[in-house]
């Protein structure tokens, strides 16, 4: 059987819209719709539901998607395993976080290059969330997350480090100098924040939630150096990684406040599908980044 059918099943499940499958896969609707009637026609099943627009799964076609989902892992396995074998350049597609791509990856991602040449890394960013499922749907070889623990019954997950998080202002804020600052005391203020599903954003926004502060009002952005760059003119304030503002305080460009909550509280994380087969290059990698966090001790909860 033509493994593509499995592919177009798998992208019309997860949009449960044929035609923005249509889209994501760079196929005509006429096409993907044909794909579908032939893996109905081959199973005697239906597959999907059908009410007008809408479209989800019949219990035959979750049942076929689990198993679609597993030829799908063994065939890139195949591919990887024979790639290797043969000592063909491979390319490993990393999912992880703005700040992790920009403050803590790029030393190991050097080492790793120095030792295999052969292997080209793509870091890719996202959400944490996204990349979970990015992994679990094999989008992704690996991600490296930052979030608090996590668990999932397919994925493998490996805390790697505290994250430390901090809130920044300019180094004039009214509460540069202050002893201890909580939550009430961020009330009024314009707080930047990134993009919406960011883990420290939503855990920051649920203290301020519980807390009764209300906020003057909230920017967002996709880009840390543009928080940053707007903290730093006084348009208000901000809670990043340590790691992606560390420079500019040490410069006096921006200052930390003294603000730390127990429900805010992040994790690096290494993730991957337990089924998948780890190339050996992919697995020292995996070693670095371990040896490191065990150097500077593991994650405590």
């Amino acid at each position: 059987m033509d493994t593509q059918l499995f592919l177009t099943f798998r992208e019309v499940a997860k949009w449960q819209n044929f035609s923005r499958a249509a889209e994501a896969l760079g196929y005509a609707q006429s096409s993907v719709t044909a794909h579908i009637q032939n893996l109905e026609n081959k199973f005697q099943v239906e597959l999907f539901e059908r009410r007008g627009r809408k479209i989800r799964l019949t219990p035959a076609g979750e049942q076929l998607l689990r198993y679609a989902d597993q030829v799908l892992a063994l065939l890139e396995e195949a591919k990887a395993c024979l790639a290797e074998s043969a000592h063909i350049p491979a390319t490993t597609t990393i999912g992880t976080v703005e700040s992790l791509a920009a403050f803590y990856l790029p030393p190991y991602v050097q080492t790793f290059r120095r030792q295999y040449p052969e292997t080209k890394l793509l870091l890719r960013p996202g959400i944490c969330s996204d990349l979970r499922q990015g992994v679990k749907e094999g989008s992704y070889d690996f991600a490296i997350i930052l979030d608090e623990l996590q668990t999932h019954p397919d994925l493998e997950i490996i805390p790697l480090q505290e994250e430390e998080l901090v809130l920044i202002a300019p180094p004039d804020h009214r509460l540069a100098c202050a002893e201890r600052v909580l939550p009430q005391d961020l009330a009024g203020e314009t707080l930047i924040v990134t993009e919406s599903g960011c883990s420290y954003r939503t855990m920051m926004e649920n203290v301020l939630r519980d807390t009764d502060t209300v906020l003057e009002t909230s920017l967002e952005f996709g880009s840390l150096e543009a928080i940053k760059q707007c903290v730093a003119y006084g348009l208000g304030i901000a809670h990043l990684p340590r790691i992606a503002v560390q420079e500019e305080v040490d410069k006096g460009a921006l200052s930390v406040l003294p603000f730390e909550h127990p429900d805010i509280r992040v994790f690096r994380q290494l993730v991957y599908h337990k089924k998948k087969w780890i190339p050996r290059a992919v697995h020292h990698f995996f070693q670095l980044l371990l040896a490191d966090a065990d150097q500077n001790g593991a994650a405590a909860v």
